[in-house]
């Protein structure tokens, strides 16, 4: 009997995003560069006529494949293996081919001198250049490619080993709040215990990467200020101004840390307590979320900063690198900014 086979699907190579300007920033440079350097070869007379009708009909190609890439970019990304890089290959050759194929038969019949005498070996030699162009230039955007992948795949293990490290410092706070109020006040401990279960669900969750809302990372926040309101009492206080979407797509337990460090480190020092600003506004080009507390005299609780630094990488990770986490101490004040582009858009699956 013959071993079974493997039918499953082999995954694709990952295309560029042949709708962004650098893509087309780059075909409109390779051509400009060809043009140039087969103009300024030896032999070549050097006019400049022909130099400048070259450098227009290789700029009108380049917009005209990247609209095409473009559009059939998700058709060719459903193909196995490599064959979307070879669809783009035979994509680019053929158009071009049949561009110049069209151009020479439009100066024929026009007689204005645009092309060279033969057709034909028009048409040949610029199927020719592009494939050979093509082929570098994909090569160098599969590597890149490819970089990206592994980049990403590093900073997502980096997320995951930094959340594990995070959870046994959120659980053993989280415990002795209970554990305190048990002999206190059994009902506020019953309520504790079951804001403790929605936080716990949260953070002990399987699959860090997926995506909630601002609304439901509010929630969170107020369950987590319900337990410390237990244990602080007066001391402490907290405002809010928020003017932002609650359904703004958001990494799940992305707030809660910070507000934990702001409670940690600023306001249970203080023997009179403090006030802790949660606030949410739009701003040029995203959304600005601010976390800020009291900077305490006292030396606070030693921090080995994992929750600021778990916060900047996942924000880095969902967003991209236009997006930022910013502390800073301004007026005897701790703030941390978290801006999130408002074209970004939050990212579940980095393939």
């Amino acid at each position: 009997m013959s071993a079974p086979h493997d039918n499953r699907r082999q995954p694709s190579a990952p295309l560029p995003d042949f709708c962004s300007l650098p893509v087309l920033f780059a075909l409109l440079v390779v051509g400009a560069l060809t043009v140039t350097l087969m103009w300024l070869a030896p032999g070549n007379d050097g006019d400049l006529r022909d130099y400048s009708i070259a450098v227009l009909f290789t700029s009108w190609l380049s917009v005209l494949l990247t609209v095409a890439l473009c559009k059939l970019r998700p058709w060719m990304q459903r193909l196995p293996g490599l064959w979307p890089y070879a669809a783009v290959w035979l994509l680019l050759v053929t158009t071009v081919g049949a561009s110049a194929g069209m151009l020479g038969w439009i100066d024929h019949n026009l007689s204005a001198g645009l092309s060279p005498a033969s057709r034909f070996g028009f048409v040949r030699d610029c199927m020719l250049a592009t494939g050979l162009l093509g082929a570098g230039l994909l090569r160098y955007f599969y590597v890149v490619a490819q970089w990206q992948v592994r980049v990403a795949a590093a900073a997502q293990a980096q997320v995951a080993a930094l959340q594990a490290r995070i959870r046994p410092h959120f659980l053993f706070n989280s415990m002795n709040a209970v554990a305190a109020l048990i002999r206190v006040d059994p009902d506020a401990a019953e309520r504790t215990v079951e804001n403790l279960s929605e936080l716990f669900r949260a953070a002990l969750g399987s699959d860090q990467t997926s995506l909630g809302t601002l609304g439901e990372e509010w929630a969170l926040v107020d369950r987590y200020l319900d337990i410390e309101a237990l244990r602080l009492g007066d001391r402490l206080r907290v405002e809010r101004d928020i003017d932002v979407p609650t359904d703004l797509p958001l990494p799940r337990l992305l707030l809660q840390p910070l507000v934990e460090n702001a409670i940690r480190h600023g306001v249970q020092p203080l023997r009179e307590g403090g006030s802790i600003r949660l606030e949410g506004r739009r701003v040029p080009g995203g959304v600005e979320i601010v976390v800020d507390n009291p900077v305490a005299d006292l030396p606070a609780t030693p921090g080995n900063g994992h929750g600021l630094r778990n916060v900047r990488e996942r924000v880095r990770f969902h967003f991209g690198e236009r997006a930022s986490v910013d502390a800073s101490v301004r007026e005897g004040r701790f703030v941390v900014k978290v801006f999130l582009p408002e074209a970004a858009r939050a990212r579940t699956d980095r393939r």
